[in-house]
């Protein structure tokens, strides 16, 4: 047991000081960011206390604190995509290594705790940003592919992999945090607020996702319709994205039209999806 302790606190102490030499690196091409200065302020702790010797039940806040380090990095890094308008050629390398880098906390909670779940390891804030971010990244790519009509054309395939791929990722951050049941033994003082963790929303970020869901489930189900030719499985899959996209739409505009009336949400776009889905 003591042997297994080891072995799963050197894993995590190597992939720091990995992570710590990359945001160096990083850093060298803008000193002053505030989510590199942030990630490297954090890899000093954990770096300091590898070399007084981790205990094996550190392991979950340790986790976290790397999880926050990888946060902070790759939000570097989608940014300086996204200021490149995704480059044509290295896109899809570099979305795909960052998808990794986000997945990766998860997968090594899962391995290095194993007799706990991912989500009490690593806490549901950071389990719900990490699915949010992975969904976010292939929510904006493929909004600026939807723009490349000829790359379409050729890549079909591969943009509606980007899509339900994206879909998936923010089912799963709406789906962390099981909605609240209203009863009569709990009494809300803001009946707003009660309405919202009724539907399983629960900050701004949980609507735009819904949003995100959306336009992306839009997407799905019109390049689907402009394949005649497309396989049985690929029709199974727009009836799927179609049932999704009108499942989250509905609960957005319920929601923005009720208790967030007035408060700056947009259901237009909302509900021109909604007409093409159903």
């Amino acid at each position: 047991m003591a042997d297994d302790a080891r072995r799963r606190g050197f894993e995590l102490e190597r992939r720091v000081f990995e992570l710590d030499s990359k945001c160096s690196g990083l850093r060298m091409e803008k000193h002053d960011d505030d989510y590199l200065q942030n990630a490297s302020t954090i890899l000093d702790k954990l770096k300091n206390y590898y070399r007084h010797g981790a205990e094996s039940s550190s392991l979950p806040k340790l986790l976290q604190d790397y999880t926050q380090v990888v946060l902070d990095v790759t939000f570097y890094e989608e940014n300086q995509l996204v200021d490149q308008e995704f480059p044509e050629d290295s896109s899809p390398f570099r979305i795909q290594q960052l998808l990794q880098d986000l997945t990766e906390p998860e997968l090594l909670a899962g391995r290095l705790v194993p007799a706990q779940d991912v989500q009490t390891v690593l806490g549901v804030e950071l389990l719900e940003c990490l699915y949010w971010r992975r969904g976010a990244l292939l929510y904006m790519y493929c909004h600026t592919l939807h723009q490349r009509k000829q790359w379409i054309k050729k890549n079909k395939t591969t943009f509606l992999k980007y899509l339900q791929e994206g879909v998936r990722y923010l089912m799963r951050m709406l789906q962390v945090r099981n909605s609240v049941k209203l009863s009569d033994g709990v009494v809300f003082h803001d009946s707003t607020t009660a309405s919202f963790l009724s539907e399983g929303i629960f900050s701004d970020t949980h609507l735009l996702a819904m949003m995100y869901v959306g336009e992306l489930c839009f997407w799905a189900v019109k390049y689907e319709d402009m394949d005649p030719e497309a396989p049985p499985e690929r029709r199974e899959e727009r009836i799927h994205f179609r049932d999704v996209g009108t499942q989250v739409l509905h609960k957005y505009v319920l929601v923005c039209e009720g208790p967030l009336q007035g408060q700056g949400w947009s259901t237009d776009n909302a509900k021109e999806i909604l007409s093409v889905l159903q």
